[in-house]
């Protein structure tokens, strides 16, 4: 009886989490600007101070698209944004189209061990307020790395990684699998919540 007690003074103290079969998204301070993504995303929106990861099948299928409303948003708000070691060089234009404001968005040229580095001192610093990265085998020590880093300068990580990186497990906070764009989207982990059974079809 007494183990009851406990875990009901728990349970009303909110110290342990019951999973809900869907998320009930509230007001996000970080919402993703696509409103069929926030909808199924505990909270609303991304997940503050934490790495979520967007795994694709290969670079160059309109997968930035997905961080675009979210880039537009912050930069409008003289707020930094970090691209470290982009696959290929980003179009100015297509940004710009997309809201992005260029003053505030700064690349970083690097490879291998260089680049997680740098994204994680570009985490760290408080200084920015989304990192996007690249990262190329990253085992799971240096995706936490990055998830702390994100944690300690309260930055929105952002690591885009091939398709079957989710065959492995991951620290990161949110994991999404982009097929294409028009995409199709497949929340593979969220916490605070269960993924959604079914995919999420996006127009844009």
């Amino acid at each position: 009886m007494g183990a009851v007690v406990a875990l009901d003074a728990l349970l009303n103290e909110r110290r342990v989490w019951k999973g809900q079969p869907g998320a009930l998204p509230s007001d996000s301070d970080q919402p993703t600007g696509l409103a069929a993504l926030d909808r199924v995303l505990p909270g609303g929106g991304w997940p503050e101070a934490a790495l979520s990861e967007i795994l694709v099948p290969a670079a160059g299928l309109g997968e930035l698209r997905l961080l675009w409303p979210t880039l537009a948003r912050l930069t409008a708000s003289a707020e930094r944004v970090v691209l470290v070691a982009p696959p290929h060089i980003p179009y100015p234009q297509a940004w710009q189209a997309a809201g992005v404001d260029l003053r505030w968005l700064a690349l970083v040229e690097a490879s291998g061990r260089d680049a997680l580095w740098a994204a994680e001192q570009c985490l760290r610093s408080g200084s920015c307020a989304a990192v996007l990265c690249w990262p190329q085998q990253a085992d799971d020590r240096a995706l936490r790395r990055l998830q702390v880093a994100a944690e300690t300068g309260q930055t929105l990580a952002f690591a885009y990684r091939p398709l079957d990186a989710a065959l492995n497990p991951s620290p990161a906070a949110l994991r999404i699998a982009v097929d294409g764009w028009p995409a199709q989207l497949r929340v593979l982990k969220c916490r605070g919540g269960l993924p959604p059974a079914a995919p999420i079809a996006l127009s844009r």
